[in-house]
């Protein structure tokens, strides 16, 4: 799993790294992948730490986001490069704050990993296969099956397509961002902006909303829904899904009464 993320460095082909996803999902399809023994800190002792710092704790926490930020704002380095950079301060910070040595540091973070399992490579699966989606077109295999579906005349119809559609593919993809460009092409350029007059900067604002409203309920989305369960040790696998389902519809209704008042 690192190897993946060292490819551009070590210059191994996009065929090798493949390869090396193929392994680990067959692994752990197989169920050849158990949690190994790592040592843990007792009860007793997280107890008492959360007691000593309170609501410090979160300091390292929230580290993450504003040096993100600032990184992606004044800088030409990008997000994704301020994640890394504000990941290493979180680390740092909270060395020094709780005086605990790196190794301990690795320790964690590999029992981490161990809990999470095979779906802390999700994220890349997801963005690669959001990729393979629009380059195969399947935009426009979308767009046509949704014209032969929905009535187009009406905005209510093609502005609900696209929503739906939104929804749909972020629970079969687990990424809004991937849905984005295969269902914002196939169906609200052509059919909802194109065809209706909608404003694209308020669609596609609250076209990603709906896809959130997916991500609610997909198992796909395994930083939300499904390493939650393996960190916090829940016997429901799918305890997280189940309690935010009633949001998600909720919201996903009112965001389609909304759109249809303030786009057309």
């Amino acid at each position: 799993f690192g190897l993946t993320f060292m490819a551009p460095i070590i210059h191994l082909p996009n065929t090798v790294v493949g390869a090396f996803l193929v392994v680990m999902a067959l692994l752990s399809g197989f169920k050849q992948i158990r949690v190994g023994s790592a040592k843990e800190s007792s009860l007793e002792y997280r107890t008492a730490e959360r007691d000593k710092w309170g609501n410090k704790l979160f300091i390292p926490i929230l580290i993450i986001p504003i040096v993100t930020f600032g990184v992606a704002q004044f800088t030409t380095l990008g997000a994704l490069m301020g994640l890394g950079l504000a990941s290493i301060a979180a680390i740092v910070i909270a060395m020094i704050m709780f005086r605990e040595g790196f190794g301990n540091t690795m320790q964690e973070g590999r029992r981490l990993i161990d809990a999470v399992g095979a779906a802390a490579t999700l994220p890349q699966l997801l963005a690669a296969l959001g990729a393979v989606f629009n380059a195969a077109g399947v935009g426009a295999v979308v767009a046509s099956l949704i014209s032969a579906v929905v009535p187009t005349q009406y905005a209510l119809g093609t502005l609900a397509a696209y929503f739906i559609g939104m929804s749909l593919f972020t629970i079969i993809m687990g990424n809004a961002f991937a849905a984005f460009a295969v269902i914002t092409t196939g169906i609200g350029i052509p059919l909802v902006i194109e065809m209706h007059g909608a404003n694209p900067a308020i669609l596609g604002t609250l076209g990603m909303l709906a896809g959130y409203c997916g991500t609610l309920i997909s198992p796909m989305a395994a930083n939300f829904n499904i390493v939650p369960v393996a960190l916090l040790e829940m016997k429901d696998n799918f305890g997280v899904i189940k309690r935010q389902a009633p949001v998600a519809v909720v919201m996903w209704i009112t965001i389609l009464i909304f759109a249809y008042i303030i786009l057309f």
